[in-house]
């Protein structure tokens, strides 16, 4: 089968690669803003909702917080497949319109349900950090893709990382409502950046050109490898994320119910997504000349040796340098699993693969704190960290085993 896309890391494209890593390091920050900026107060913007009991309220924000989640999982295939077939611009401009229109219609929604079914709509549109990823990576030079992967995977790390701040000052200057029309209109800023300045060289094939799943396996040189690395970003997720439920409550013991709880919580959150930002383009750019594989092996042999002592320490300052340490290890991983996705897949697949590792990735961000949940229940706040440290040495085991003939 021939090349459908006349993308290519040669020529013409070599002019504008750079100009659109610029233009959606700025949309994937916005996005992961997007996703985050809610973060620190829709369980109260849920309360304000209707009248709910404990337990109610609990339910109502887990559902809430897990919808866009478990849509993208299930969406994300099809948006590649129709990627590879259209374009990966257009599908940036879907994903982020419609988080945009969704996230402005939330400052409207009456009651929890509405607002519930309004996170499932925008699992619908996700796409833009998968198809961003797709984009460039059709784009950039392979020996160059790791530095260009690492700069942009630390535009939706910086955006998740300061999400939650601007979220939490936005509703307590202005409201809640106020905040998701101001991110929407963020989010619509977005769209009109990606329009007038992501440039793509792409010539549309026909339905019937367009691969079934079992013939894009086939036409992946190592399927292996590339299935390996879509198991190991779900898991990297569900590690990332196992702690989430019971950070801030670990928080609150080591503090010993110091009124400071919340101002701790926020900087221990944030802390690693600080050290990735620095750390994510220097790994990829050095992965790029001693090997991705070496990268990425060494990172998760750093988690392993990391998650053992959170689960022992005793005042705030061990947690917030492990936590720092943990940031340059997430480092290693992520950006260097879309690397090796991006040097071991054909470009006329592109998208369709980095929409399946999307998806794991969203379930893995589903059954993250379900297993954190679940394990602090019965082992306590240390059992998570344990369990979490046995997640990364099963990841390393497998990729270990993956990329031996690398």
């Amino acid at each position: 089968m021939s090349n459908t896309s006349s993308e290519s890391p040669d020529g013409e494209t070599r002019t504008f690669w750079k100009k659109n890593l610029v233009a959606l390091w700025f949309g994937m920050f916005m996005t992961g803003m997007g996703f985050s900026v809610m973060m620190p107060f829709l369980s109260l913007f849920i309360s304000e909702l209707g009248d709910f009991t404990h337990s109610e309220l609990s339910l109502y924000s887990g559902l809430a917080f897990a919808a866009s989640y478990i849509v993208t999982a299930i969406v994300s295939p099809i948006w590649g497949s129709l990627a590879d077939r259209y374009g990966r611009k257009v599908m940036l401009l879907r994903a982020s319109f419609g988080m945009g229109i969704c996230i402005l219609l939330m400052g409207l929604t009456p009651n929890v349900w509405i607002l519930i079914i309004l996170r499932l709509i925008q699992g619908v549109f996700s796409g833009y950090m998968s198809n961003s990823n797709a984009l460039l990576a059709t784009q950039v030079p392979k020996k160059e893709s790791g530095k260009a992967l690492g700069t942009l995977a630390t535009g939706s790390v910086s955006g998740t990382l300061l999400g939650p701040f601007i979220g939490g000052i936005l509703a307590s200057v202005a409201g809640y409502r106020i905040t998701f029309f101001i991110t929407g209109g963020l989010l619509l800023s977005v769209f009109f950046v990606t329009l007038f300045f992501v440039k793509e060289n792409f010539e549309p094939i026909s339905k019937e050109d367009n691969l079934s799943a079992k013939e894009v396996i086939k036409h992946l040189p190592n399927y292996k490898l590339v299935f390996g690395m879509f198991i190991t970003t779900m898991i990297i997720q569900a590690s990332n994320t196992s702690i989430t439920p019971i950070l801030s409550l670990y928080v609150k013991q080591i503090l010993n119910n110091s009124p400071q709880v919340s101002f701790y919580a926020g900087i221990v959150a944030a802390i690693p997504g600080l050290a990735t930002l620095i750390a994510a383009p220097r790994l990829g750019e050095l992965g790029d000349r001693i090997g991705t594989h070496k990268i990425i092996m060494a990172g998760f042999i750093f988690a392993i040796f990391l998650y053992i002592p959170m689960a022992f320490v005793t005042n705030i300052w061990q947690l917030l340098a492990l936590r720092f340490l943990i940031g340059i290890s997430n480092a290693c991983m992520l950006p260097a699993v879309q690397t090796i996705l991006a040097k071991n897949t054909p470009t006329d697949i592109t998208g369709r693969i980095f929409s399946w590792n999307q998806s794991l990735q969203a379930f893995g961000n589903f059954l993250g704190p379900i297993i954190g949940s679940v394990v602090s229940s019965i082992f306590g706040y240390s059992g998570v960290f344990i369990s979490t440290s046995i997640l990364v040495l099963l990841n390393l085991m497998l990729v270990r085993n993956e990329t031996k003939n690398i």
